[in-house]
């Protein structure tokens, strides 16, 4: 039977896995091993409306998240620049789903209607909200309940740090700060301890990899390969910086910011302390320093300070592993593949991995394969998903100023190229999307592509019958925006109040 879990790696990921396992199994022994002499990477600040599920999940009071871990809220991306790279090209991809959706096809009658509208700005009140800060929720809105649907921005160090003291005080989590120098095998290949240096070798059923991209499990020691995804993906690098605001009552972003650049765009994160900004570009077509000038110029002409810290520059290799888990070993997070930060896709698939690993944990050793051969099917799907619609943003660009814009129009993936083929006559839909848990649903591909300006010939599905009711969800879409733009506080207001009161519990 299987009594033992072993995660090598804290930070979000480990931290993040420790807590789902060990509040959903109180009969397994959780260890946790951390490296005092391995800093986390730390920048992934961006999370789904997902981590509301999942930090209720593990036991976890949202009102102290917010407190210990510098959170805001999340309710979106905007792009800046994307489309033709004039300086009013900007669209909203909302965490809300259109009004309407399911019953009608909202993007046919936007079309038909009003193409002269954003599309989320016709059939969602969310990009109404963050144009005016307004938050999720009220202050009387209990624990992650909301009024429009929503995430999280946060401080990453900060997360795992609040990570670990709940895993610890709260679910049993034992926890090892050592550094493992050895990994010992059974005569079968699978993993029969881990060596450290000052606590001996320990032994396990399953290990768990979120030893980030050095992958020190499956990466290392089985030999997994990463599949490389640079010939799709182009960006593998980025600077990171953190800025203060202007002032200490300074608007907090409730979306998050991302505006194209020359060789790449760049992210602007708002936490109630700070500014989180960092510039993703493809070091084959910008060098280093031209990208960190780029950098600074956006600073400055956001009302960023005139001088800055020397941006951290990260390097990734863009891809995912060419399986998830072998023999007694699963990677989780960046050890198990990256590929760029743009949606944040990253702590999202770091949440579905530990919930399946979880609600599919094996019983015995002979389950572990088949539940191993799932988890890989499963993960491949997701990983190939996340890469088309990422590249989506990229595919439908009207720019053609510089090299890597032109050349992002190529190299497209397959099933990508057959979605947009068959999305020239329709909308994407359930049908596009088949799988019980996919990553994006059909409504996030409609804002994406709708926002960067493509156009569906529908006259083959057109429904003109739909067309008053599909006019009354719009209507109701404006009426409903007016109303919690009426309602719904100031976004650092709100954060204030839950770090003084807190709020109510479910």
């Amino acid at each position: 039977m299987l009594r033992r879990i072993v995660i090598v790696g804290g930070g979000s990921a480990g931290w993040l896995t420790a807590g789902l396992m060990a509040a959903d199994h109180r009969d397994l022994q959780i260890t946790l091993i951390e490296s005092p002499d391995v800093a986390p990477i730390g920048v992934g600040e961006g999370t789904w409306p997902s981590m509301r599920d999942t930090l209720r999940r593990i036991g976890v009071s949202e009102a102290d998240f917010f407190r210990e871990c510098d959170a805001s809220f999340k309710q979106g991306s905007r792009f800046n620049r994307w489309v033709d790279g004039g300086d009013s090209d900007c669209y909203f991809h909302p965490f809300m789903l259109p009004q309407g959706y399911g019953e009608v096809d909202v993007p046919q009658h936007w079309q038909a209607q009003h193409p002269d509208v954003p599309f989320a700005d016709l059939a969602s009140v969310q990009p109404h909200l963050c144009v005016h800060g307004r938050a999720p929720k009220q202050a009387a809105t209990p624990e992650y309940a909301s009024v429009a649907n929503y995430g999280y921005h946060l401080d990453a160090g900060k997360f795992g740090v609040f990570l670990r003291k709940h895993c610890l005080e709260k679910l049993g989590v034992h926890y090892v700060p050592d550094h493992v120098s050895a990994i010992n095998s059974h005569p079968d290949g699978d993993i029969a301890s881990l060596q450290t240096n000052k606590h001996g070798a320990l032994e396990g059923d399953l290990f768990i990899d979120c030893t980030g991209m050095q992958s020190l499990l499956l990466g290392q020691h089985f030999g997994v390969p990463l599949i490389s995804q640079r010939h799709v993906l182009y960006n593998d690098s980025a600077l990171a910086v953190q800025i203060p605001y202007a002032s200490d009552d300074a608007p907090i972003a409730s979306q998050t910011s991302s505006t194209a650049q020359s060789a790449g765009w760049i992210w602007d994160i708002g936490l109630p302390t700070r500014r989180g900004v960092g510039h993703v570009y493809a070091s084959s077509y910008i060098s280093d320093d031209q990208a960190e000038a780029e950098l600074r110029a956006y600073i400055a002409q956001t009302g960023g300070p005139g001088e800055i810290p020397q941006p951290r520059k990260l390097s990734f290799n863009p891809g995912y592993r060419e399986r998830f888990w072998q023999r007694n070993c699963v990677a989780i997070g960046l050890s198990a593949g990256f590929i760029e930060p743009l949606e944040a896709s990253a702590l999202a698939i770091v949440e579905m991995s530990a919930a399946m690993l979880s609600d599919d944990l094996p019983a015995t050793r002979e389950a572990m394969d088949i539940v191993a051969r799932r988890f890989n099917d499963a993960f491949r799907y997701r990983w190939e998903r996340v890469i088309d619609f990422l590249k989506l943003h990229y595919v439908l660009s009207k720019r053609r100023d510089t090299a890597y814009w032109r050349d992002n129009t190529s190299a497209v993936p397959e099933r990508l190229a057959e979605l947009l083929t068959l999305w020239q006559h329709r909308a994407p839909s359930r049908s596009d999307f088949y799988r019980l848990e996919e990553v994006f649903p059909p409504a996030s591909y409609q804002y994406i592509l709708y926002g960067m300006g493509f156009r569906s010939d529908f006259s083959r599905a057109a429904r003109p019958q739909e067309s008053a009711r599909a006019d009354a969800y719009f209507q109701q879409a404006a009426a409903l925006a007016r109303k919690m733009l009426g309602a719904l506080p100031d976004n650092r207001a709100l954060i204030h109040h839950i770090k003084l009161h807190g709020l109510q519990k479910i």
